[in-house]
């Protein structure tokens, strides 16, 4: 008979946390057409500049259009300045991995992830992605053990 498999860890919620996750979930945009929206907004707010609407207006468009652009550029950075802000930012999260799924506690999120909620596993190469019906998850294997390692892989073979 063999025996569940338990693994329980914590980790904090640091810069060098949220960069990892960053890095390892999102991929990132910098071709042109990830520019689009800003393009538009720019060039909007200078058509309205020479016509007769409120130049209030004409300028507010114009700014978005900057914005825009200042965000497609510095997104890792922006991303990670929002998670540094917020209220989880900095306080110990408690893993616990079993044979029933993935288990996250901290003071500000109790989730709980089934294994049959799981739609995919993917191995990246600092960690793991789980991705559900409308959300990605990310484990990090700087708080895995190599037998929590094996047995997400053995969940990704099944």
């Amino acid at each position: 008979m063999p025996t569940e498999f338990i693994f329980s860890t914590s980790y904090v919620l640091d810069k060098t946390h949220f960069s990892e996750c960053y890095d390892e979930s999102v991929t990132t945009d910098t071709s042109i057409r990830a520019y689009y929206k800003s393009i538009g907004l720019f060039t909007a707010g200078v058509i309205l500049i020479f016509s007769p609407i409120d130049k209030y207006l004409a300028w507010f468009i114009l700014s978005l259009g900057v914005i825009e652009a200042l965000n497609v550029y510095y997104n890792k950075a922006w991303w990670l300045m929002r998670q540094r802000l917020s209220k989880a930012s900095g306080n110990t999260v408690n893993l616990i991995i079993n044979d029933d799924g993935v288990f996250v506690k901290s003071d500000f999120v109790d989730a709980k992830t089934l294994w049959s909620q799981i739609n995919k596993i993917e191995q990246t190469e600092k960690g793991f992605l789980l991705t559900l019906d409308k959300s990605t998850s990310y484990i990090s294997n700087r708080c895995l053990s190599d037998e929590a390692k094996l047995f997400i892989i053995d969940k990704v073979n099944k």
